[in-house]
């Protein structure tokens, strides 16, 4: 997945009138501390409520265990969103860690600690970017299966920048299948 169908679209900054592309972006939200479900649901209302950014589709909810976290972390649920946006690479990463900052998240020195939401950018059209602040695409996301799977069931066409296209990394990826969970979900009305 690159640029929108039509990469000729463009949205006019308000302020500078400067044109930005709309660039379909995939973002994974994921929780394994207090109320998981509320959290993602918090995570997409404040997407749809952030100026620049379409909700263009929210895959199912999925729960995993947690990988590579510290003893006794629990399960996580996760989705992936995918969005049309004009927003920055960076004001996008932005907006990720603003959501997260609001729904309690704590960022302890221990990697992959327990968190009541993780908002990833995971990819912004073909963008491939490496700086102190923003890597993209995600680099992990053809590792995880909690990213891939969700992935597919927004867009089964899905294409991750510098590794491949997604139904490709399923198949050749050798981790758990999430455990998909239609009893639960989010609204994004």
């Amino acid at each position: 997945m690159t640029e929108t169908p039509n990469p000729y679209i463009v949205d006019a900054d308000t302020m500078t009138g400067e044109m930005r592309p709309i660039r379909r972006a995939v973002l994974s939200m994921g929780s394994n501390l207090g109320e998981r479900l509320a959290n993602l649901q918090g995570g997409l209302s404040a997407l749809l409520d952030t100026p620049e950014v379409t909700v263009v589709d929210v895959s199912p909810v999925y729960e995993s265990p947690p990988v590579d976290a510290p003893p006794g972390s629990q399960d996580f649920l996760n989705l992936v969103v995918a969005i049309d946006t004009t927003l920055s690479p960076h004001t996008l990463l932005d907006r990720a860690l603003a959501i997260e900052d609001a729904y309690g998240r704590q960022r302890p020195v221990e990697r992959n600690a327990p968190r009541t939401l993780d908002v990833d950018v995971v990819s912004i059209g073909d963008s491939k970017i490496s700086d102190g602040d923003l890597v993209l695409p995600h680099p992990r996301a053809h590792q995880r299966m909690f990213v891939l799977r969700p992935w597919h069931d927004v867009d089964p066409e899905g294409f991750l920048p510098g590794h491949g296209w997604v139904v490709d990394l399923l198949a050749d990826l050798d981790a758990p299948e999430p455990s998909r969970r239609d009893d639960l979900d989010v609204a994004i009305d």
